[in-house]
């Protein structure tokens, strides 16, 4: 299944995903479908999981980067491959390659988490870090790609990277055939796109729902123009999602295929990273809980059964500890406030006792006595609290006021 250079817009078929399905027998896990009765309360019909966050190398990345290098000549593997990635596709290229007998380079941002590096690495690709950007670490790729005669792996803009995505669809239709929505996260647009093709040929009635990050969304002004449209400095947390264009191959399916594309906000994505952590006993990468945070975020908008699939668990430990948070948060369930109170013995102790009166759990307390916006009889603490929602940090708040304490943030 190789497709000539030439014709890089030829079509991906339901025949290309099935051949691709035959090719990952054996190397791509059938990833389980596991069901959510907090989601499926929410949102009023049967919400089910499609965890290819349990994908090997933690996400759907392997599928494509196989069937990709599998469809090489034998000349073509003999030069080797080469790759630019934060993390993912990186992996899915290094362990696709280790097990194709094909050397493999993989170019990542000089950021990257040391977690991912070493990962690829153990994966059996040469790592070379290169740029503080994706952009800059895809240039050195091409510009390796091109003086070495490797093949350079595009991450979702080729046909047999699409195809092998599109096994997805095939697993979620032979697992939950009642299906009437799948929810998917969209970057570049490989993954919905080879979803997409597999889902609309055989049952042209689910809906195809794609979620994008708010401040990483290409696709919606894409779409609306006609034509793959670039966003400027795109930011998210969700780094597998954080594409700045859509690839050419993937937006014409997406364009013809997808029903609709939403946008949830960095509060919604890590509230549900949080829910999958605490109700499904998950660990999802931000990028692949952004269908979980479509639904949160309106869960009475999707005909059930919803197939939400997470398409990845690689998350830095680091970031995973601020996203946790920050979901906290976003739920009323952890407060970070700064109030100044007089330096006198004590004086903490009792801050304290009426934060105790109130059943608020004191987490982390930072106490400053020293600084030049302080006067000399005061002092300035900032306390991180574990709270019950909106309610309790209302309460919360009244009872600081009650016994004088001016709150500066």
């Amino acid at each position: 299944m190789s497709y000539s250079p030439a014709d890089p817009l030829r079509p991906v078929t339901l025949d290309d995903v099935r051949g691709a399905q035959k090719m990952l027998t054996g190397v791509a896990r059938v990833t389980a479908m596991e069901g959510s009765r907090h989601l499926s309360q929410l949102v009023g019909a049967p919400v089910h999981f499609k965890c290819e966050n349990l994908q090997r190398t933690g996400s759907f990345k392997l599928r494509g980067a196989y069937v990709r290098i599998a469809g090489l000549l034998p000349e073509e593997r003999a030069a080797g491959v080469v790759a630019a990635s934060a993390g993912n596709h990186a992996q899915g290229v290094a362990l696709a390659s280790s097990l194709l007998g094909v050397a493999s380079t993989v170019f990542m941002p000089k950021g990257a988490p040391l977690p991912k590096i070493s990962a690829t690495e153990e994966y059996g690709a040469d790592v070379r870090l290169h740029g503080q950007v994706v952009d800059e670490t895809l240039a050195a790729a091409q510009e390796y790609a091109e003086a070495t005669g490797a093949v350079f792996i595009h991450p979702f803009d080729h046909p047999d990277v699409i195809a092998g995505q599109g096994t997805v669809g095939l697993e979620i239709l032979d697992q939950c055939p009642e299906v009437r929505t799948v929810v998917v996260g969209i970057g570049g647009g490989g993954f919905a796109a080879g979803i997409a093709v597999a889902l609309k040929a055989l049952r042209p009635d689910v809906r195809i729902v794609g979620v994008q990050a708010e401040g990483a969304a290409a696709y919606p002004s894409s779409l609306a123009a006609g034509r793959p449209v670039a966003v400027r400095n795109p930011v998210t947390m969700a780094d597998g999602i954080r594409v700045g264009r859509p690839g050419d191959v993937p937006f014409g399916i997406v364009r013809d295929l997808v029903d609709e594309v939403r946008t949830v906000t960095e509060d919604e994505l890590s509230a549900a990273v949080l829910l999958c952590m605490e109700r499904a006993k998950l660990v999802v990468e931000p990028a692949g809980a952004s269908p979980v945070a479509a639904l949160l975020s309106d869960p009475r908008g999707f005909d059930g059964p919803v197939v939400a699939v997470l398409s990845g668990g690689n998350v830095d430990p680091l970031l995973l500890q601020r996203i946790l948070r920050q979901g906290m948060a976003a739920q009323g369930r952890y407060l970070a406030v700064r109030l100044r109170l007089t330096d006198r013995p004590g004086a903490l102790a009792t801050l304290l006792g009426v934060l105790s009166a109130v059943d608020a759990n004191v987490l982390d307390v930072s106490h400053v006595r020293t600084d030049p916006r302080l006067g000399l009889t005061e002092a300035e603490v900032e306390l991180h609290l574990e709270t019950k929602g909106a309610a309790h940090i209302a309460e919360v708040g009244r009872a600081l006021s009650a016994a004088g304490y001016p709150v500066i943030a």
